[in-house]
């Protein structure tokens, strides 16, 4: 029986912690085009990964599935979008909006694990999704009742959880079967070509950034992709893609603390209210379910 090193659960929230951080350097890299940001955070993953995967699990990469192959792919062109919308989204709405915004993929995710997965959920489980999301209409009110642009942005942090729910719902399906090294680098590969040629057809850039933009880019990679998003996938071998989602709610909190000590940003009394509403629904949905649901155990062996 295959049993995890660590608790799932103290790895989700060190995930958490590292994904509060990615909204702030988002923002401190000023005009540079959200799509390059984007390229730049998953290109230096996979090359930084490179090395690794290509020594230790380069038999696993040619014995992949053809099947794999293409979710794998589909997989990385979600994680690109998701960066793409999440990251414009920042351009025209705050951090605390956004974050809170696009962690709203619980709901794309209760529908997904429903359909594909036949998953069933509590009474109290559904009454939170409920919650949240009338935290989440609060603060997009008061965005509108701001600016049409700041609306706009959260239309753009929406889709974005959207499209991250794709990416977390393949990877809930190709983690009983690949490793955390080989799913991640494939993913994270095509989604840095499909960022590469999004940003191509934009006649984005590639060039001409200061140092300051490229220690923005390396922490990007560090930080919230290794130790947010790939231990989101580690986890995957053994939670429910609807019950990260749900963790990851707990990401506005840290976000807009950063976001008011770092960029002087104000939160309004929407963004308050709707944020603790919230957050209140992920408290709930926690509660409604850690007495039913259980760390999954394969028998697949993870191979770091």
């Amino acid at each position: 029986m295959d049993k995890p090193p660590f608790h799932p659960y103290i790895i989700l929230f060190i995930g958490v912690l590292s994904i509060s951080t990615a909204a702030i350097f988002v923002k401190l890299a000023g005009d540079t085009p959200a799509s390059i940001i984007a390229f730049y955070r998953l290109g230096l993953a996979v090359v930084i990964m490179a090395p690794y995967v290509l020594w230790k699990h380069f038999d696993e990469l040619k014995q992949t599935h053809k099947k794999d192959w293409v979710l794998a792919v589909f997989s990385g062109i979600f994680l690109a979008f998701h960066f793409i919308f999440w990251f414009e989204s920042l351009q025209y709405t705050s951090v605390a909006s956004s974050v809170v915004l696009v962690a709203l993929q619980p709901v794309f995710a209760f529908i997904g694990t429903f359909i594909f997965f036949k998953e069933r959920f509590t009474i109290g489980a559904v009454l939170s999704l409920i919650i949240t999301l009338t935290g989440s209409f609060i603060i997009s009110w008061g965005d509108f009742q701001i600016s049409g642009m700041a609306l706009f942005g959260d239309m753009l942090a929406i889709l974005g959880a959207m499209m991250v729910t794709g990416y977390f719902l393949l990877g809930q399906n190709l983690r009983q079967r690949q490793s955390l090294m080989t799913y991640t680098f494939i993913a994270y590969g095509m989604a840095s070509v499909t960022l590469l040629f999004y940003n191509l057809l934009l006649n984005h850039p590639f060039t001409g950034y200061g140092g300051d933009e490229w220690l923005i880019f390396l922490s990007l990679a560090i930080i919230p992709t290794f130790f947010g998003h790939s231990l989101f996938n580690w986890t995957l071998k053994w939670i429910s893609t609807s019950t990260i989602s749900m963790a990851v709610l707990l990401e506005p909190i840290g976000a807009s603390i950063l976001a008011y000590w770092i960029l002087e940003e104000a939160i309004t009394w929407s963004q308050w209210l709707g944020g603790s509403i919230v957050i209140f629904g992920l408290m709930m949905f926690i509660f409604s379910t850690t007495k039913k649901v259980k760390p999954k155990i394969t028998h697949v062996r993870d191979k770091n």
